[in-house]
């Protein structure tokens, strides 16, 4: 169906197009005659509006950008809950991308970012050391960027909403110690990830505090429930010896506990099990798993708000916002 624009009015009506389109912003200086004239004649045709073009002359689009590193689980589906909850409050549109973890597909979605002219992003990043150039040119031309959950290294004068993966990794592992837990394995995820780094160096603070760290318990892995289960397989095929796995993220853990539970490993009296992302899915496994939750609609909302002061005024602080988590111990661990 052939899209009716304000030409198409102005031919009609043989007048300029300024006039009709003048009419249709109810401009005081058009007479009330030629409005209601221009009027009906937009409704014979079916004439709309277009707002994105209407918003491009005022020098905005009223979009967001999201992109996230994956969809697969419901860490990132409630962080964008949160996004949506305040871009749609504020009569922003949100258009969100999934990266699925691959740096290249993650740059093809900035560069779609860029042709659909977004106010500004919202993005966790697949990678901490890939596109950062993309960034700086992207910011540089006056877009509003905010980083949540896995930030740039390098992009400092960028605004953040992140959590202490560190420290709140370290009290996870001091927790499984003080259980008296004293051969714990851990699942480290990929170099790549900011968040993956950071959580294993609180691990490794906590076991060597307390005397217990021994490397041959650290499992480089991916990031799906199936690298999960090849790590459990990893440990015991090497022959080591582990009381607790302390996985990276949720997704991991869960595919270490199905795997323990088909070695025939009782959890929590031969195994300990504890993950870090606090979504929905640490509640419906069985043995219901221990968790770090990070306030995942609140890190949303709070970059959502980030953005649109960024975008109101680029001239705004770039601030960092660090949340506070929240240790949910459950029988997995034995509470």
């Amino acid at each position: 169906m052939k899209h009716v624009t304000i030409k198409d009015i102005a031919r009609e009506l043989c007048i300029s197009v300024s006039t009709v389109s003048r009419a249709l912003t109810d401009d005081k200086n058009i007479r009330r005659e030629t409005r209601e004239a221009v009027l009906r004649e937009a409704e014979r045709l079916g004439y709309r509006r277009n707002p994105v073009a209407m918003n491009l002359k005022m020098g905005r689009t009223n979009t967001i950008g999201v992109i996230v590193p994956e969809m697969h689980t419901p860490y990132a589906s409630q962080v964008v809950a949160g996004i949506q909850s305040v871009l749609y409050k504020n009569n922003q549109k949100v258009m969100i991308a999934e990266s699925d973890e691959d740096p290249n597909r993650e740059h093809e979605s900035l560069l779609m970012m860029e042709e659909f002219m977004v106010d500004g992003l919202i993005v966790s990043m697949c990678s901490h050391k890939h596109n950062l150039e993309t960034y700086r040119r992207l910011a540089a031309a006056g877009m509003a960027i905010v980083f949540y959950d896995r930030i740039p290294h390098g992009l400092d004068d960028m605004p953040q909403v992140m959590i202490d993966d560190n420290n709140d990794s370290y009290f996870m592992a001091e927790h499984l110690v003080r259980l008296g837990r004293r051969r714990i394995a851990y699942l480290y995820g990929p170099d790549d990830v900011y968040n993956a780094v950071e959580r294993a160096r609180g691990y490794h603070e906590a076991m060597k505090k307390f005397g217990v760290y021994d490397p041959q318990l650290v499992v480089k892995t991916g990031m799906t429930f199936a690298d999960g289960a090849a790590a459990v397989d990893d440990l015991v095929r090497r022959g080591v010896e582990f009381d607790a796995v302390y996985a990276f993220t949720d997704t991991l853990a869960i595919g270490a506990m199905n795997r323990l539970r088909e070695l025939g490993r009782r959890i929590p009296e031969d195994v300990a099990v504890a993950g870090f992302s606090g979504t929905e899915l640490s509640t419906i496994v069985y043995p219901k798993l221990t968790t770090v939750e990070p306030p995942l609609g609140e890190m949303g909302r709070r970059a959502a708000e980030l953005v649109l002061e960024k975008v109101n005024n680029p001239a705004a602080e770039n601030r960092r916002i660090v949340l506070r988590t929240e240790m949910k111990c459950r029988a997995s661990t034995g509470e």
